[in-house]
């Protein structure tokens, strides 16, 4: 009899011990499942380059762009477009921010505000307000002061909607409970509508980041200097293929950090918030 409860003993841990590490092998496949796209788009791209269906002018091989980008990295060129680029970008983020979460809470709280303002969110957010780029270096020049309010222009709005997305989803109970007790209108704001509104502020932040880069990228483009964008263009202009599609590797993986850290932010701000017991992919 003792035996055989041994035995049962040892099946039981035995089968515990199997379903740890069946979850732990589930739990690394959902990890790596999602780059096994990326993985099938790079064999493409590194068939059909050495396939000689396409000349390497038009499509160069993943181990040629590969080497540019260690040339560059070796170099420092690699360092400073990229330091270039992130500083345009987080430095118009960073103003977008404080100035889209001013102005929505204005929107939402002041009805001269909203009623002034609203009209030019509603008419400016699906404009492409790239198309502002030439009054932009009219009046600014092509120096970064122009890059970073090219920035500012275009990721303000995706936190402005964001904003007053979350303000107007708090629940009115919340706010009059606080009012009962006797707190002012400050410290409702700051203690009660903040907290309640921050994940859709941080949903509208998640959009304008990404945004901040598209635009730091294509503004050096079209106005040059440094940067992975200016590189890009110095690279098609001696017609360089290899440093061209360099430039989009760099930009793809950096935008892929940005993003990513900004997700690990939102976890960290939002750990009291339900979202945060929600399975992460990140």
């Amino acid at each position: 009899m003792a035996r055989l409860d041994e035995a049962q003993g040892a099946q039981a841990v035995d089968a515990e011990a199997g379903a740890r590490l069946w979850e732990q092998v589930q739990e690394i496949a959902w990890r790596v499942v999602p780059f096994l796209s990326v993985a099938a788009l790079v064999a493409a791209w590194e068939i059909v380059a050495r396939s000689g269906a396409v000349t390497p002018y038009l499509l160069p091989s993943v181990g040629t762009v590969l080497a540019r980008i260690w040339t560059d990295a070796a170099a420092g060129d690699l360092w400073t477009n990229m330091a270039q680029t992130l500083y345009r970008a987080f430095a118009g983020f960073a103003i977008a921010a404080v100035i889209g979460v001013a102005l929505g809470f204005a929107m939402a709280r002041n009805r001269v505000a909203n009623w002034f303002f609203d009209p030019l969110i509603s008419i400016g957010f699906p404009m492409p307000k790239i198309a502002f780029q030439p009054v932009i270096m009219l009046w600014l020049g092509t120096f970064d002061v122009s890059k970073v309010s090219m920035v500012v222009f275009e990721a303000t709005f995706p936190v402005v909607t964001g904003t007053l997305v979350g303000i107007a989803g708090v629940e009115r109970e919340l706010i009059w409970s606080a009012r009962n007790m006797g707190a002012s209108e400050r410290e409702v704001l700051r203690q009660v509508v903040l907290p309640a509104a921050l994940p859709a502020i941080m949903t509208g932040l998640q959009v304008a980041l990404p945004i901040a880069l598209i635009v730091a990228v294509v503004s050096e483009m079209v106005m040059g200097g440094y940067g992975l964008g200016g590189a890009m263009m110095t690279a098609y202009r001696f017609a360089n293929s290899a440093g061209v599609f360099a430039g989009i590797v760099e930009i793809a993986m950096v935008g892929y950090v940005v993003v990513k850290l900004m997700a690990f932010v939102r976890r960290r701000l939002l750990l009291w918030h339900p979202e945060a017991m929600e399975p992460s992919t990140v």
